[in-house]
């Protein structure tokens, strides 16, 4: 079934195809396999399998056997390289980039993204966003998030805002600011523990 184009990059047949293009061109230097790309995407492995064939098929990324498993990676010696990967660094880059940098960050329970990257994330109409607003649950240092953020807006060339709750304050919802991000659109960020983020890793 054909989806509508989205929001974030419109060019694009659908989120899933940016999420996974985002994956493997902000990520250069690594291998996946279809199904670590159909958990970083949270899609169907049977989906993520068939939009890897039309990439592969059209240049955009390539792949190899090993055993039983197909590894995917970008494609680093076309001219549509470098463009490639500014464009999706600034549209879907987000989602790749601050799930590897919260990855196995001590204190660091669950992130979320909100704000005007969530909403066009999920489809909602609107401007490009101007930044990245990032909620993370748990009591990690605030020092060391605000290290991250910097960091991760030399990626995304964006402003990275990362604000931290404690599990109570989120659970109980009572806060207003709690409240008004329950009611936006939220996109967890699949953070993964230290052994299987290094585990990922060619």
């Amino acid at each position: 079934m054909r989806t509508s184009a989205p929001a974030l990059l419109p060019i694009l047949r659908s989120r899933v195809q940016g999420d996974l293009l985002a994956l493997t061109y902000l990520n250069p230097d690594r291998e996946f396999s279809v199904t670590d790309m159909a958990s970083h995407a949270g899609a169907s492995v049977k989906t993520v399998a068939h939009e890897v064939e039309r990439l592969v098929q059209t240049g955009l990324l390539t792949d190899r056997r090993m055993g039983t498993s197909r590894l995917v990676r970008s494609v680093r010696d076309s001219v549509l390289t470098r463009p490639l990967t500014d464009l999706l660094a600034v549209t879907y880059g987000p989602l790749p980039v601050l799930t590897d940098a919260l990855s196995g960050v001590e204190g660091v329970e669950q992130a979320y993204i909100y704000g005007s990257w969530a909403a066009r994330y999920m489809d909602e109409a609107g401007a490009v966003p101007g930044d990245v607003d990032v909620l993370v649950i748990g009591d990690a240092d605030l020092d060391d998030l605000d290290e991250l953020a910097r960091e991760a807006e030399t990626v995304l060339r964006r402003e990275v805002n990362i604000r931290r709750l404690r599990r109570s304050a989120w659970e109980t919802g009572q806060d207003a600011f709690v409240s008004t991000i329950r009611s936006r659109p939220l996109v967890e960020l699949r953070l993964t523990r230290p052994t299987e983020h290094e585990e990922q890793r060619p």
